[in-house]
């Protein structure tokens, strides 16, 4: 099977899956139930392991000096902190949860 078949195919099983998916939901709400229950938590649960994880390692470092790309590389990331919960405050208030493309690069680190 040459590249171009096998993409084919494979976003072919890709479709199948979404649409199973969506006819399950469909005919059993209970599923989507159990998935709002399961993406709630991920939310809660990734701000609450944010907060725990700055909470053990921020005060490890005491007496250490960074150099300053070290503490720009970390601000960087505090940036990156910043607009992802920024974004996830928006969505919470305008029920848009989609992902726009300067916030994808921003995330990545782009």
């Amino acid at each position: 099977m040459d590249d171009t078949t096998g993409m084919l195919v494979s976003g072919a099983r890709f479709d199948t899956s979404d649409q199973t998916r969506d006819r399950i939901r469909e005919r059993t709400p209970a599923v989507r139930a159990i998935e709002h229950t399961i993406e709630y938590l991920d939310l809660v649960g990734s701000g609450h392991g944010f907060v725990a994880t700055l909470g053990r390692l921020v005060p490890q470092p005491r007496g250490q000096e960074f150099a300053e790309d070290e503490r720009e590389t970390v601000r960087r990331g505090i940036g990156r902190v910043r607009a992802a919960a920024d974004w996830l405050e928006g969505a919470l208030d305008n029920g848009e949860f989609t992902l726009e493309e300067q916030l994808f690069q921003l995330l990545k680190g782009g």
